[in-house]
């Protein structure tokens, strides 16, 4: 037997196969980076396409720094902003010319006490965070549309300031290939009408996800052009991105132009993440990450897009997702509970689409494609509208996915089931 141990809620667990089924772990040995403050000085001192930050800004200009919203706060925003704010203060700009606005998209607004924690004790102090609000119009700049007719609709906080600056992580992202660059201007501060004309791009006249549009793919992805029509066109200053090591600190960062500087980031996630393999497994086990990454139904998704990619179709994938907090956001509830079929769900979607809505009804379709059981200690009543199966087990799981396709079945290991991208080598399958 090969025994490893993976996450799952706030502990980990014993995963054990046996050795004549193993296929192989899918796993990358990233290599312990800097202090945290050593990359993100690094990164600053040395951006790209651009000059340094300090030296684009001019002493009584005003400056908008775009930060991520509390959903995001694993990238330890709180760590990378006071040193942005202290290049900008060396450059003489003063703290009443900086305004800090917050990437909400569609989300909901945040409390003081997660405003204070985004901006770090001392920045809480000295500045006030101000949540975009994708439904106020009187709060928006229309700068015109994109040629797939998205309208380019931004906070006018950031339209009117002389400088822009993005913050974000670079991460592997299921539609737009990689997170971080635009995305903090589209959905981040974007109109609600751009986000509803542009997130459905995700979808084919049929309902189903385009092949174009997955994690690590921005060739022929609609989404992701689109998002970066829209962010030419805004034109920030300056973008600062980080990258997430796997003990959850900032292992990377870039900065500079937004598509150079996000091009690079893109390819650090690449060296830290993908994952080539040979071939597509029968069967395949997979930990969404532990708490908080596996505190619900909807988070578990993060995983299911990444597992797919080592799973022959009709396979099994086993998740390790604790889902101690239900379902997830209210319009992830509506899609779990609140429709028979996919074909109801897809109506849902399309009518008011949002992203707990699109990866919850993904999740549902991919159940149909893959026999999908999820492992943890969620109440599987949840699911029952679905063609998801549960188990309180891996063991449990494995013996699931035996009955069905046979003791010869060959198995993948993915411990970091959210995080790392399996890649099928050219040829292979």
């Amino acid at each position: 037997m090969t025994t490893i141990k993976m996450k799952l809620g706030t502990g980990y667990v014993d995963v054990s196969v046996p050795q004549e089924n193993l296929l192989g772990i899918i796993l990358k040995d990233v290599p312990a980076s800097a202090p945290e403050e050593e990359v993100i000085q690094g990164a600053l001192a040395r951006p790209i396409g651009t000059p340094k930050l300090a030296e684009i800004v001019k002493p009584g200009e005003t400056v908008c720094i775009v930060v991520s919203d509390i959903t995001r706060a694993w990238q330890r925003m709180w760590i990378y902003l006071p040193f942005i704010v202290k290049e900008l203060n060396q450059a003489g700009i003063r703290d009443e010319d900086i305004r800090f606005l917050s990437a909400i998209g569609y989300h909901r607004a945040h409390t003081p006490e997660e405003h204070a924690k985004i901006l770090g004790p001392d920045l809480s102090r000295r500045f006030h965070l101000i949540d975009h609000d994708c439904l106020d119009k009187e709060s928006l700049v229309s700068l015109g549309t994109t040629s797939r007719g998205t309208p380019i609709a931004i906070n006018k906080i950031a339209a009117n300031a002389d400088r822009l600056v993005l913050t974000g992580c670079c991460t592997y992202h299921p539609w737009v290939g990689w997170g971080g660059g635009k995305k903090s201007l589209l959905p981040g501060i974007a109109a609600f009408e751009s986000i509803q004309r542009n997130h459905p791009l995700t979808m084919d006249e049929n309902g189903k996800q385009r092949p174009e549009v997955r994690s690590g793919n921005v060739k022929d992805n609609p989404i992701y052009l689109d998002m970066l029509e829209f962010g030419l066109k805004v034109n920030p200053s300056f973008i600062f991105n980080v990258i997430m090591g796997y003990d959850g600190k900032i292992a990377r960062a870039v900065c500079g132009d937004l598509v150079a500087a996000h091009e690079a980031g893109c390819k650090i996630v690449d060296d830290l993440y993908a994952v080539p393999i040979d071939e597509l497994a029968d069967i395949t086990i997979s930990s969404q990450g532990g708490y908080p990454k596996d505190i619900d139904v909807c988070q578990t998704g993060k995983a299911i897009y990444h597992t797919q990619e080592a799973t022959k179709p009709g396979g099994t994938m086993i998740i390790l997702s604790d889902c101690t907090e239900g379902i997830g956001p209210p319009d992830a509830n509506s899609i779990f509970l609140g429709c028979e079929t996919n074909a109801e769900r897809e109506k849902e979607v399309r009518t008011l689409f949002t992203v707990p809505k699109y990866v919850s009804y993904y999740m549902c379709t991919a159940a149909e494609k893959w026999d999908i059981i999820i492992v943890g200690n969620g109440d599987p009543s949840l699911l029952a509208k679905t063609s998801f199966r549960t188990a309180k087990t891996v063991d449990a799981a494995l013996e699931m996915a035996f009955s069905k396709g046979g003791r010869n079945q060959k198995i993948y290991l993915m411990p970091q089931g959210s995080s790392a991208l399996p890649k099928l080598k050219p040829g292979k399958r």
